[in-house]
C-alpha cells in the first residue's frame, strides 16, 4: 500500500488553463456537469466501463439517478460568514482583518495584513466617502494582541456582537482564484441552500450545486439527508510547502456531528445504504470521528460531539465510513487534491483530471463537480513502480 511518506509533493502537481478557472456560478446550480468515476460495477448504464474509461461525463441534475434507495447524503450545513475588513489604524495605514475563528459573541481570532502590526489595545477604523468628504468611522473594534494558541493570528474583540459588525461592515471572503470583489451575485451563489450555521470563511463548495428541486428529487428517488458542521478556515487555501508530505501540518477545524446524524449514520448501514460525503469538510469531520471512536472503545460506533480535526488524509489513508464522495475540482499541490487521490486511486484521479481539462470543465469553486467511489485501497499504485 502506498504510504504518505511514498507520495512527493510534485506529485499532485498538473498544469491547468487559466480560463478552466471559474469566475462566476452558472445560471442554475444545477447546471454544472458531473465527472463520475464509478468502479465499474452496478452502473446505471447497465454495463462495464468502455474504452478504458474510468468515468463518465453526466450533468449535476442527474445525481438522483447514480445514487440507490436507502443511500444517506452527508451536508456541512456551515454558513460563509462576511469575514473580511478593509479598515485603517488611527494613523491612516490599512489594516485587512479576516476573521478566522469566532471564540465567543465578541471575540475572534483573526489573519492580519497591515505594513506595520498595530500595537495591542489598537482601535481599527473604517473610512467611509472619498477625497475631502473622506471621515475614519469607529466601527468598535480593537485589536488586543497575538493569539497565543496560533503564531499568525491575532485576537480582537468587537463592542458590539462580531456578526453584526460583518454583516455591517464585512466583506464575502472569496477565494484569492477569483479576480472580482465579491458583487451581490456573490453573496447569494457562494453559499450553499441549506446553510444554517454561521462561521465558515470559505464554502464548502461541493454543496453549491445543489437546490431546493435536486433535494427534493433525491427524497423521492428514496435518498436519505442528513447535516454536519465543519466551520472552513483559510487553512484550506493555504500551499503545502514540503515536499515531504509528512512535515505538513493542517490547520484545525472546529467541526460538531449531530445525534441526529450519527443515528442516521447507523440506520443507513444496518440497511445496507451508502455513506455519501458532500464535500471533502463532510468527510474529513466524518472520517475523524469514526478514527476517534476506533480509538476510544476499538468498535467504530458514532457518537454525537464536538471537536477540533486537521485530519491529513494522503494515498494510503484507510477509510472507515464514506462510501462515496462528491466533491469539486480542487487546486493543484492541494491538500485537497491528496484527500480524492486517497479515495478514489492515484492513477484513477490523475486521468480524470487530465480528461476534465481536455473536456473544458470548470475547475475550483465555483467550476463542476466529480461523483467518486472509494477505491479498494490496496488496487492504488505502489510508490514503488512509478
Amino acid at each position: 500500500m502506498a504510504t504518505q511518506q511514498s507520495y512527493r509533493l510534485s506529485d499532485f502537481d498538473y498544469s491547468l488553463p487559466e480560463d478552466l478557472i471559474a469566475q462566476h456560478p452558472l445560471a442554475s446550480r444545477s447546471d454544472s456537469r458531473l465527472l463520475h468515476l464509478p468502479l465499474g460495477k452496478g452502473l446505471p448504464d447497465g454495463g462495464g466501463l468502455t474504452d478504458g474509461r474510468p468515468w463518465f461525463d453526466r450533468q449535476f441534475r442527474d445525481l438522483p439517478d447514480l445514487l440507490q434507495p436507502g443511500d444517506l447524503l452527508v451536508f456541512n450545513n456551515s454558513k460563509v460568514i462576511p469575514a473580511r475588513l478593509i479598515l485603517e489604524k488611527p494613523s491612516g495605514g490599512a489594516v485587512e482583518i479576516l476573521i478566522e475563528r469566532i471564540l465567543a459573541p465578541n471575540r475572534a481570532s483573526a489573519m492580519m495584513r497591515a505594513n506595520r502590526k498595530p500595537a495591542n489595545n489598537t482601535r481599527l477604523f473604517k473610512r467611509s466617502g472619498a477625497g475631502i468628504e473622506a471621515a475614519l468611522i469607529d466601527i468598535g473594534l480593537v485589536i488586543k494582541g497575538r493569539d497565543p494558541n496560533h503564531d499568525d493570528r491575532f485576537l480582537v474583540e468587537s463592542e458590539q456582537p462580531l456578526l453584526d459588525l460583518l454583516h455591517e461592515h464585512g466583506q464575502l471572503p472569496l477565494p484569492p482564484y477569483i479576480d472580482h470583489s465579491p458583487v451581490e451575485e456573490d453573496s447569494r451563489r457562494y453559499q450553499t441552500v441549506y446553510a444554517s450555521s454561521p462561521g465558515s470563511v470559505a464554502a464548502p463548495t461541493a454543496g453549491l450545486h445543489f437546490d431546493e428541486r435536486l433535494i427534493e428529487a433525491l427524497g423521492q428517488r428514496g435518498v436519505q439527508t442528513a447535516q454536519l458542521t465543519l466551520h472552513v478556515g483559510s487553512g484550506t487555501f493555504a500551499p503545502v510547502k514540503s515536499e515531504d508530505l509528512a512535515e505538513h501540518r493542517m490547520h484545525s477545524e472546529w467541526c460538531e456531528l449531530p445525534a441526529s446524524t450519527a443515528m442516521a449514520i447507523q440506520e443507513a448501514r444496518a440497511r445496507g445504504g451508502r455513506i455519501v460525503a458532500v464535500g471533502t469538510t463532510s468527510l474529513r469531520t466524518l472520517e475523524s470521528a469514526f478514527a476517534m471512536q476506533l480509538l476510544a472503545d476499538g468498535r467504530g460506533l458514532l457518537r454525537p460531539g464536538q471537536w477540533e480535526t486537521n485530519l491529513f488524509i494522503t494515498p494510503g489513508f484507510k477509510f472507515g465510513l464514506v462510501d462515496l464522495l462528491i466533491t469539486n475540482f480542487h487546486l493543484p499541490k492541494s491538500t485537497l487534491l491528496m484527500l480524492v487521490s486517497a479515495f478514489s486511486g492515484y492513477d484513477r484521479i490523475r486521468k480524470a483530471y487530465a480528461h476534465a481539462i481536455e473536456a473544458r470543465y470548470r475547475f475550483f469553486s465555483y467550476g463542476d463537480a466529480m461523483l467518486l467511489e472509494r477505491a479498494d485501497a490496496n488496487s492504488d499504485r505502489q510508490a514503488s513502480n512509478r
